[in-house]
């Protein structure tokens, strides 16, 4: 087999595809690729290109799908090859598992024919997608796989220059974020989009647009059809991770305190104060940690509460500071925080999935007790 890695051997001068908000046309993809295709087959000495079509009609008579791009390449052992590109203008698995099919539908049963999937840039999932189904990929970045016969080409690493006008973190937004706890505290429940935006308590416009979303990178899925389909978790740790990585227990407003009682028992009182005046809250941190998934040592309380935290200070007699504080009250910056709650012994805690959110981004050790509650519960539930 002959076997080639190149490292930035596409033109550095790359027409840019992206400008402010304007999403780049998959005709200007065909255009990019078909440059870059004849530079990097053009720096090999063992494929040259005969043809590069991107008018194609009726290539195949027999199918209605037809190829947006056909090259015709000639080994060194002077055998013929068409490459075969379907071009999606955006990457998300869901799309590139269309294309692929399209792909492999069309190549089957020709000999010597080749598909390849090109898009503005692949991202890890979709090079799986390529990768399990036999068939190659580039992007506008110059990554790419081409393996057919005795041809390996392959460049990894390259960066995406050109980000999605309609980013994965928009899944992310406030409201959005309720209609991910839904899901991922319901883990094995299906749903309709109404009683999502019910669940969630957003319209239910914004559940259908984050359905959509969820469905193009296939961290949900649909069941049945027509009136009676609904929508279930498919990839729930990836989701999470997605999320985790765009969350910071910061995100809240907090405000820290300092008592003279050590941390169990101020943690007896709190509770104590909070049953007794019907006030609402909900462990979490360390605090929430230590009841669900102990982990951590801690000297230093942590929970939310929505409302009264100056009657709190004010009856319990705690000091507000700006170091060393013994108690963190957060306030929720949503309503979604606080969805799902359990009770552990009679003591309020957020979610596991609000927890591993929180801790994942905890300074002392709070990503190594994220994953353990992450293996030790929240697995084991899905």
């Amino acid at each position: 087999m002959t076997y080639i890695s190149l490292y930035y051997i596409i033109s550095a001068n790359a027409e840019r595809v992206i400008l402010g908000e304007t999403m780049v046309t998959e005709k200007e993809i065909i255009n990019s690729i078909k440059k870059n295709i004849r530079n990097l087959f053009e720096s090999t000495d063992f494929i040259k290109v005969n043809s590069i079509k991107s008018e194609v009609k009726n290539l195949f008579p027999d199918q209605q799908i037809q190829p947006d791009l056909i090259v015709e390449v000639k080994t060194k052992d002077k055998k013929k090859y068409f490459i075969v590109f379907e071009v999606k203008s955006v990457g998300q698995p869901r799309y590139t598992r269309m294309a692929v099919n399209e792909l492999k539908y069309m190549v089957s049963s020709r000999k010597n024919y080749y598909g390849v999937f090109a898009v503005t840039f692949i991202s890890k999932e979709s090079k799986q997608i390529c990768s399990e189904n036999g068939v190659g990929f580039i992007d506008l970045a110059g990554n790419c796989l081409f393996k057919f016969d005795n041809v390996y080409i392959s460049i990894e690493g390259r960066p995406n220059l050109y980000p999605n006008t309609r980013p994965l973190k928009s899944i992310f937004s406030t409201k959005s974020t309720r209609a991910l706890r839904v899901f991922l505290c319901n883990p094995r429940k299906e749903w309709f989009v109404k009683d999502i935006a019910k669940e969630a308590n957003i319209s239910l416009g914004q559940a259908s647009n984050v359905k959509q979303r969820l469905l193009e990178f296939e961290f949900i899925e649909e069941t049945g059809s027509g009136k009676n389909s609904k929508i279930k978790l498919k990839k729930a740790e990836s989701l999470l991770r997605e999320w985790s990585n765009n969350y910071s227990y910061q995100k809240n407003k907090i405000r820290n305190f300092y008592s003279m009682d050590d941390v169990e028992v101020l943690e007896r009182k709190l509770i104590d104060y909070f049953k007794k005046n019907q006030i609402s809250y909900a462990f979490t941190l360390t605090s929430g940690a230590s009841r669900v998934s102990p982990f951590l040592r801690y000297n230093r309380i942590f929970t939310y509460v929505s409302n009264n935290i100056d009657r709190i200070v004010k009856d319990l007699n705690f000091k507000e500071v700006s170091t060393g504080p013994n108690v963190s009250f957060l306030e929720p910056y949503d309503e979604g925080v606080l969805y799902y709650l359990q009770e552990v012994n009679g003591v309020k805690v957020v979610s596991d999935i609000q927890l591993y959110l929180d801790l994942k981004g905890y300074m002392k050790r709070g990503e190594e007790a994220a994953e353990f509650l992450l293996e030790r519960r929240l697995k084991k539930q899905w």
